[in-house]
């Protein structure tokens, strides 16, 4: 409970009254003191009258589980227990930092006095994985008659799980994606350019000839052809770099959120085409290798090892945790790093360490394009600050488009994609390695 401005005000006029009557009418002092014990008594009639017909019930509810990137409500439910609801409640949030909400404060108030239950909403940004905590509920509301501010504390006893982002596999997206229906059933069929034997189908007009099958037309007496798809059982190791650089912050997430997505995505998507899927994690040294497994069956065991990464604060050492993935594999792989660079001088290690594990598999690497730097190139004002920054970001793209370069003739495929398109775009090469037999 706090004096509000209406009682400061009152107050502050009242002392300059009373020291103004005090030096000139010294004989007035038994009706000043009067005064403010009018004061006083309607102060504490106030707080009396206020308490007894301000009660109410708050109730609050969070969901247990949230995506990283997405928003979670938190709802505030008020219901009066005796007499009306006051007129405005300011309701003020303790919650931890990784939670948003602008300032921290619930921008809410009743909009009508009354004895039916009000209820409010906000959204909770989730900036970060991991567990958190809404620690309590701080309400403000004035008095009847506005001299007092009314403030209460709550404990909320309330913890938000935050995971990884799936809304496109669970959305379905990825699966129109990867996976058209044909012919009623719900198999990756990647004809024509394929290496594994499917079916034999009867000639039809405007098949391929040089599919004909002619030992086997010539045994049936008909003309059939030999129909191919994709290779299955591939195997593919989704490799995160969880060092400083992937623990910045980009487009509001941290870069490790969005590999940590657009890997899960790809797991999902391997699974619908049969591939197996592995994941393996290093910073300054290893941290954690799944043996690649079915698809399907890997994305639940990847999705809770993926929401434990940590965001680690020191620097990637490439030589070993490129090193160690390579010992640890004994087959040819599709290998997906998701890593960044900061310049090509740092860049060096990183290349070829890459280089080395080109040999043997085949490397996508994959890294994230700041979309601010092209918003920097052209600035609306010429400003010498403008003009410093806009040479600074054409040198971070050219660095980083010369790195590209370099990785391509290596025969590594490169994508550089902005936070937005990562997944699709990752989803999108992975269907282009199917079909041509990359692998």
């Amino acid at each position: 409970m706090r004096p509000s401005r209406y009682l400061i005000a009152l107050v502050l006029a009242m002392a300059t009254v009373t020291i103004f009557v005090s030096v000139w009418w010294r004989d007035m002092s038994t009706p000043l003191i009067g005064l403010w014990l009018v004061l006083a008594g309607v102060t504490v009639g106030d707080l009396a009258l206020s308490a007894l017909a301000g009660r109410m019930t708050v109730e609050f509810d969070l969901p247990p589980q949230g995506f990283v990137g997405h928003t979670a409500a938190f709802t505030v439910a008020i219901s009066p227990q005796k007499g009306a609801l006051p007129g405005k409640i300011d309701i003020r949030l303790d919650l931890a930092p990784e939670l948003v909400i602008g300032a921290g404060r619930l921008p809410w108030a009743t909009s009508d006095t009354g004895e039916k239950p009000t209820r409010a909403s906000v959204d909770i940004h989730l900036t970060r994985r991991g567990q958190f905590a809404i620690h309590g509920l701080w309400l403000k509301w004035p008095s009847r008659l506005r001299l007092l501010e009314i403030i209460a504390h709550l404990p909320v006893v309330r913890e938000i799980d935050v995971l990884p982002d799936i809304s496109p596999v669970l959305s379905g997206a990825i699966k129109t994606q990867i996976l058209p229906l044909e012919a009623g059933q719900k198999d990756l069929r990647l004809r024509g350019e394929g290496s594994e034997f499917h079916q034999l189908r009867e000639f039809a007009s405007g098949m391929d000839p040089r599919s004909m099958d002619w030992k086997r037309s010539a045994r049936m007496r008909s003309l059939v052809v030999r129909e191919m798809r994709a290779e299955r059982n591939h195997q593919i190791i989704l490799c995160i770099d969880s060092g400083r650089l992937m623990a910045e912050q980009l487009a509001g997430f941290a870069k490790l959120d969005r590999a940590i997505n657009a890997a899960l995505a790809m797991c999902w998507g391997a699974g619908l085409a049969g591939d197996l899927v592995g994941l393996y994690s290093f910073d300054s040294r290893p941290r954690l290798f799944v043996p690649a497994l079915p698809g399907r069956a890997a994305f639940a065991r990847l999705q809770t090892v993926c929401a434990g990464l940590r965001y680690e604060t020191q620097e990637t050492n490439h030589t070993l945790g490129l090193t160690h993935l390579s010992a640890r594999l004994k087959r040819r792989s599709l290998i997906v790093i998701f890593s960044d660079f900061v310049d090509s001088i740092t860049a060096e290690l990183m290349i070829e360490n890459i280089q080395v594990l080109a040999r043997h598999h085949f490397m996508v690497y994959v890294a994230l394009r700041d979309p601010m730097l092209a918003k920097l190139i052209e600035p609306e004002e010429m400003t010498l600050d403008a003009i410093a920054r806009s040479v600074a970001a054409r040198q971070i793209l050219h660095e980083r488009r010369a790195v590209m370069e370099k990785l391509a003739r290596l025969g590594v495929l490169c994508l550089d994609s902005t936070p937005e398109a990562l997944t699709s775009d990752l989803i999108a090469r992975y269907i282009e390695i199917k079909s041509r037999e990359m692998i």
